[in-house]
């Protein structure tokens, strides 16, 4: 599978119209890909965004010519309902034919709580991502769908507006029953492994997708292995990490466990409790290079470059000339 360089594109970090700005630089500097988060509250409170995903994802695709656009994640299973999901990406999909992909996931509570959800256990919130999941595939389908499920019903539904070929369903995993779910029912692995982690994904979550696959009679290999690589560039090292710093509540250890919605709450807990565990803070381009290579001898099959740098067009441009030819050259023809 050919491998490709995307860009990741925050919509906790920028307001949407910076977003689109860098996101159209980074397809003219040669990135194939962007993937953006999906958040009705930010991690962080101060000098926060939350602009909604599903309109910028358009507007993106308007901006764009070539790039791959889709969702890193979405939540199909409270605030939105996987019927509706299903609806909004297949509309997507039809107005920019093979460009849209579904990225999905078992989602935050700081997306969730508050619209008046309870933030269940994640047995629950698995439950009904694969409920949801069944139900965004089959409406995609075309039939008319009637569906009784544990937490979900849709009856004598159907899509009337869909395009040729179905959006590629992404799924988001960091532990083996996600994993395996991706194994089982997704056409990509959407993971942000770090490199104190490797070991776990190799030994772990490999090996439960692998597993996942095989109860289904997929071949592992056609499923696409998406990485979120988090970094940040600056000759100054510590106005790098300083950069960084911004996203201490998403660096907290068990977060997606905590019933915590409010960005201001989260933002003091990142401050007592976060740890830059996550971030590849470099001051040089071969460091960069040595990194991504770590990710792709482990099977992955898209890079996408999240940048905390404290100058972003510094570092679309720079990696652009510093580090994705090389790639390209090496890993982009298969």
């Amino acid at each position: 599978m050919k491998v490709k360089i995307g860009y990741w594109a925050p919509q906790e970090r920028y307001n949407p119209s910076k977003l689109l700005h860098y996101t159209v630089m980074a397809e003219k500097y040669g990135f194939e890909t962007v993937m953006t988060s999906d958040h009705f509250h930010p991690w962080q409170h101060t000098n926060a965004n939350a602009a909604f995903a599903w309109v910028w994802v358009a507007a993106a695709a308007e901006r764009t010519k070539r790039m791959e656009i889709g969702t890193g994640v979405t939540t199909p299973t409270m605030r939105h309902h996987p019927a509706i999901v299903a609806q909004a990406f297949a509309t997507l999909g039809f107005l920019y034919p093979g460009r849209i992909n579904l990225g999905i996931g078992t989602g935050e509570a700081l997306n969730e709580m508050p619209l008046g959800y309870p933030w269940p256990p994640f047995k629950e919130r698995m439950e009904r991502l694969e409920e949801a999941i069944k139900i965004i595939k089959v409406l995609w389908s075309g039939d008319f769908v009637t569906f009784e499920g544990k937490y979900f019903k849709v009856r004598k539904a159907r899509l009337y507006t869909r395009p040729e070929k179905p959006v590629p369903l992404y799924i988001a995993a960091s532990g083996p029953k996600m994993a395996e779910l991706v194994g089982r029912m997704a056409d990509g692995w959407i993971s942000v492994p770090t490199l104190s982690s490797i070991e776990q994904y190799r030994d772990i979550l490999v090996p439960a997708f692998e597993k996942g696959a095989a109860r289904a009679g997929r071949d592992p290999s056609s499923i696409e292995r998406i990485v979120e690589l988090k970094v940040a560039y600056d000759e100054d090292f510590e106005k790098a990490e300083a950069s960084c710093k911004f996203w201490l509540p998403n660096e907290v250890p068990g977060i997606l466990s905590y019933p915590i919605s409010d960005p201001r709450e989260l933002e003091e807990l990142g401050k007592r409790k976060g740890v830059l565990k996550s971030w590849n803070i470099f001051t040089d381009w071969d460091e960069c290079v040595k990194i991504v290579e770590e990710y792709l001898k482990l099977g992955f099959t898209r890079i996408q470059m999240h940048s905390s740098s404290p100058n972003e067009e510094n570092f679309i441009q720079t990696f652009s000339e510093k580090v994705l030819p090389y790639l390209k050259e090496k890993y982009g023809k298969k």
